[in-house]
């Protein structure tokens, strides 16, 4: 695969490897505009019922394809939940399941179509793996993998390009450590990643050490990585651009409980709250996601007795 490739590009190999994959959506091709001439019936669109397209791939599934599923990752989620769990997740089915703009990345779009408890819904169906790469060259990375796993799967898709230079290949349940010293330890997934480098590289110039965690996986997670973060720690930062319940910080919770660490913890999220519609970089600014707005926050923390939770 190529530097350049494209995820419709990382697809056609994929189905050219394998027979039984099948490439499906709900009338959602801004990515796909080349498959259905290049996949003919191994692409289906069923137009604009999320539900119906969550059942067929089941459908599918059972007769022993692995369905690649497209749809926006609000309607996906929410409106075909019950379809995921039940058709999909009871029976343990090989759907991927993809979202597009999840999270900030709906930008301009108002809350109905703002996928902020995503990563909630998802997690809370039994065996389902929750993939949050940090940009397209993880995406593509991470497909094979996915593709490959008989586990169900919900991914939330991004086009953004490199935010950092990986240094560690794509894994199931592995994070990638991109910064290892003791101090601040910030744990992250998805294109929020990008910030958090530029946070990460600003608090360094002020002199203040950061572990920075790329989690990938949310489902299963690295729970060494993160239990490794935890405890030499100063502070740990979970930074995602989701509801404050359901997503990393409640992950972080549930391990920090199990491992008996009570971690002094800064939660950067959404809260309970949309965000209001705009361009990208105007919502990372005024949701005081920006790399600038990431390390004045730490810093404000790090000042204080207690971190904010």
């Amino acid at each position: 695969m190529s530097a350049a490739a494209t995820y419709e590009q990382s697809l056609l190999a994929l189905a050219a490897q394998r027979d039984d994959v099948v490439v499906m959506t709900a009338e959602n091709r801004a990515h796909l505009r080349n498959l259905p001439e290049a996949l003919g019936p191994r692409f289906i669109d069923v137009g604009i019922c999320e539900q119906t397209l969550v059942g067929a791939a089941a459908g599918l599934a059972l007769r022993g394809r692995t369905p690649i599923v497209h749809a926006l990752a609000s309607f996906l989620t929410q409106r075909a939940f019950e379809f995921i769990r039940t058709d999909v997740g009871v029976a343990r089915l090989p759907v991927k399941l993809v979202g597009f703009v999840p999270g900030l990345l709906s930008e301009a779009n108002g809350p109905t179509h703002q996928a902020i408890d995503d990563v909630a819904l998802m997690r809370t169906i039994p065996g389902m793996q929750v993939f949050c790469p940090a940009d397209l060259d993880e995406l593509r990375q991470a497909l094979p993998a996915i593709v490959a796993s008989r586990a169900p799967a919900y991914l939330r898709y991004t086009a953004a390009p490199p935010a950092v230079e990986h240094t560690e290949r794509f894994a199931i349940g592995r994070a990638e450590v991109l910064a290892s010293d003791e101090g601040v330890s910030i744990l992250c997934y998805g294109p929020l990643l990008r910030e958090a480098e530029r946070a990460r590289q600003l608090l360094d110039a002020r002199g203040v050490p950061v572990r920075l965690v790329n989690l990938r996986t949310l489902e299963p997670v690295d729970e060494e990585a993160i239990v490794d973060a935890v405890r030499p720690a100063e502070l740990v930062v979970t930074l995602e651009d989701h509801y404050h319940r359901g997503g990393l910080h409640t992950i972080l919770a549930e391990i920090c409980l199990a491992h008996r660490l009570a971690p002094r913890v800064l939660a950067i999220d959404l809260g309970a709250s949309f965000f209001r519609p705009a361009l990208l970089p105007e919502v990372l600014e005024r949701e005081g996601f920006t790399g600038g707005r990431l390390a004045e926050r730490i810093l404000d923390a790090l000042c204080e007795p207690e971190a904010k939770a």
